[in-house]
C-alpha cells in the first residue's frame, strides 16, 4: 500500500474568464493531517468542491488509491470514500439531530425508514466521537457551536478515506474543539487522510503533518510541520512580511472618569442571560469571552432589539427602548452577526445591494441616488480590499472571508455609535483578519464604543481593553487586558481554579 492516497496533478478550474485553480498539485497521505493555508479566495474551497464533486475541473487529473479517477457528483465522491465537512452549515433546522445526520442514507426495514435504528446508530456513533447531544433534538435549537458538531458527525457517518475539513474550528470554542481534535487522532490511527483547511495559526501547527500554501489560485509550497515557521507561512500565503497581526492601539484607551457610551443595568432574560451589567466608553473596546453557552451572543442580539430583555439600557446616559433592531439602529447600534448566511446578507442579492440593504429600510428618503450609492459600494470594496469582480456579483459565490467583509461593510456607512462584533473573523484569512482589526482601531480613534465577541482568545485579549468573561449565562469577571495571561481567562470561563 502506497503512501499517498490521493493525488491532484495540474488541476485547473475556470469560471468565464475567471481562472479559480491554475495548474495546483497536491500529494495527500494516508493517517495523516494535510493543511491547506491560503487567503480566502485563494482557491482552497473550490479544490475542495472539485474533490467533493460538486464541481468538475477545466484541467488536471485526480489519482485515488493510484487510480485516475473522475469524480461525477457528490454521490460518486461519498460512495468512493471521500467525506467533506463544509464550512458553510448545510443542515436543515427543521430536522432532528439524527435525522440530518443520516439524510439520505436512512437505515431501512421493509422498504421505510427504521427510526429506532436510526436513533440507536446516531447514539453511537456521536459517542463513539465524544459529542454530546441528543439525537432527538431538533437542529434548529441548537447553538452555532452545536450546529458545527453535527456538521462534522453527519460528514463521518460515511465510511471515508479521506475526509475534508473546511473552516471546521471557526464557530467552534476551545472546548468543542478539542473534541475535534480528538476526533481527528482517532481518524489517523485508522489510516484516515485529512484535508485540513484552517486560518488559526496555533492549531494549524499544532495537529498538522503536512501544509500546504496557496496564492491567487496557485501552489505555492508544501512543507512538513517541524521544518516550517508561522511567520513564514503568512508569508508566502499573503506574498509579504507582516509583523505583527495585532495591530497596535492608536491612542490611550478612555480613562474611567470618562461618561459612558452604552451602560447596561441588570439585563436578564430567562434561561439565555441573568443579572447581565457593564458599560461601554467611547474609543474603548471591550471583549466578550466564555465557553459554548455562555450566553455572550444573547445578549448582543439583546442589545439590538432581537432579544426580549428586562433591565436598563442607556446610551449617552439616556434609557433607550430596544424592542426591535430598527430602534437600535436609530440609536445609532450596528450588529455584525456571528451567522452572516443566515442573519448577516442576502446572498442571492449582489455586494451593491447588501452594502445597502440598511439604507432602503431605515434612509428616511424615498429615493436614494445610485449613482452616490454606486461610489459608496466602490470605495467599501477598495477600503477593505474585498476581492469581487464587479459591484454586481452575486454575494453567495464569494468566499466566506469577502462575505463577512461586506457585512462589515454595510454597517460602516452609517458611522455607528455603538458596534457590536459578534465573531468578526470567523472564517476569515490572516491578512483579512490584519484589515479587519485595523478597521476596530480606526473605529475607536474615531470615538465608536465596540463591543468584541469571539471565541479566539489570543484575539479578544489583543484587541480589547477591558474583557468581560462570561460563565452560566452570568459575568462571571470583568478584567483589564494589560498584562492578563489566557489562565486567568480560562479560570474565569470554566470557574476551575487549579
Amino acid at each position: 500500500m502506497t503512501e499517498t492516497i490521493l493525488a491532484v496533478n495540474k488541476i485547473t478550474k475556470s469560471f468565464g474568464p475567471v481562472k479559480a485553480l491554475n495548474n495546483v498539485s497536491l500529494n495527500i497521505r494516508r493517517g495523516k493531517v494535510h493543511t491547506l493555508l491560503g487567503e480566502n479566495g485563494a482557491g482552497k474551497s473550490t479544490l475542495m468542491k472539485i474533490l467533493a464533486g460538486v464541481y468538475q475541473p477545466t484541467g488536471g487529473e485526480i489519482i485515488f488509491n493510484g487510480k485516475r479517477t473522475t469524480i461525477a457528483n457528490p454521490a460518486h465522491s461519498r460512495r468512493i470514500g471521500i467525506a467533506i465537512i463544509f464550512q458553510e452549515l448545510s443542515l436543515s433546522n427543521n430536522l432532528t439531530v439524527a435525522e440530518n445526520i443520516y439524510a439520505n442514507h436512512e437505515p431501512a426495514r421493509y422498504g421505510c425508514i427504521d427510526d429506532r435504528k436510526m436513533m440507536a446508530d446516531c447514539r453511537q456513533l456521536l459517542s463513539g466521537l465524544g459529542i454530546h447531544l441528543d439525537p432527538q433534538q431538533i437542529v434548529g435549537t441548537l447553538s452555532i457551536a452545536q450546529r458545527q458538531l453535527v456538521e462534522i458527525a453527519k460528514a463521518l457517518s460515511y465510511p471515508s478515506q479521506v475526509v475534508i475539513m473546511d473552516e471546521p474550528t471557526s464557530s467552534l470554542s476551545d472546548r468543542e474543539a478539542e473534541i475535534l481534535f480528538a476526533i481527528i487522532e482517532k481518524l489517523k490511527h485508522r489510516g484516515t487522510a485529512i484535508i485540513y483547511i484552517s486560518h488559526r495559526m496555533e492549531e494549524i501547527m499544532r495537529i498538522s503533518d503536512d501544509i500546504s500554501v496557496m496564492r491567487d489560485g496557485q501552489y505555492i509550497a508544501t512543507h512538513r510541520r517541524e521544518n516550517t515557521r508561522i511567520k513564514s507561512l503568512i508569508a508566502e500565503m499573503v506574498g509579504r512580511e507582516m509583523q505583527d497581526i495585532y495591530p497596535a492601539r492608536i491612542g490611550e484607551p478612555p480613562g474611567e472618569m470618562q461618561k459612558a457610551r452604552l451602560e447596561v443595568r441588570h439585563l436578564s432574560q430567562s434561561e439565555r442571560f441573568n443579572n447581565i451589567s457593564f458599560c461601554v466608553r467611547a474609543g474603548e473596546v471591550v471583549g466578550f469571552f466564555g465557553l459554548v453557552g455562555a450566553g455572550r451572543s444573547d445578549v448582543m442580539k439583546a442589545l439590538f432589539g432581537l432579544e426580549k430583555y428586562q433591565g436598563e439600557i442607556l446610551i449617552d446616559g439616556a434609557v433607550v427602548t430596544l424592542r426591535h433592531p430598527g430602534q437600535a439602529i436609530r440609536q445609532g447600534i450596528a450588529f455584525v452577526t456571528e451567522n452572516r448566511k443566515e442573519e448577516g446578507l442576502v446572498l442571492m442579492h449582489d455586494v451593491n445591494m447588501n452594502i445597502h440593504h440598511i439604507d432602503f429600510q431605515f434612509s428616511g428618503s424615498a429615493t436614494i441616488s445610485q449613482k452616490q450609492e454606486l461610489n459608496t459600494t466602490k470605495q467599501a470594496i477598495q477600503r477593505m480590499n474585498i476581492r469581487v469582480s464587479s459591484p454586481w456579483q452575486q454575494v453567495g459565490t464569494l468566499s466566506g472571508g469577502n462575505q463577512q467583509k461586506i457585512v462589515l461593510s454595510k454597517w460602516l456607512e452609517h458611522s455607528p455609535k455603538i458596534l457590536i462584533l459578534d465573531e468578526p473573523t470567523r472564517g476569515v484569512d490572516v491578512g483579512a483578519k490584519f484589515e479587519i482589526y485595523n478597521v476596530i482601531r480606526q473605529l475607536a480613534a474615531s470615538g465608536t464604543a465596540i463591543l468584541l465577541v469571539s471565541s479566539e482568545l489570543p484575539e479578544v485579549m489583543a484587541m480589547s481593553d477591558r474583557l468581560i468573561v462570561m460563565r452560566n449565562k452570568k459575568i462571571a469577571a470583568t478584567l483589564s487586558c494589560r498584562g492578563l495571561t489566557q489562565m486567568q481567562v480560562m479560570t474565569e470561563a470554566t470557574g476551575v481554579k487549579e
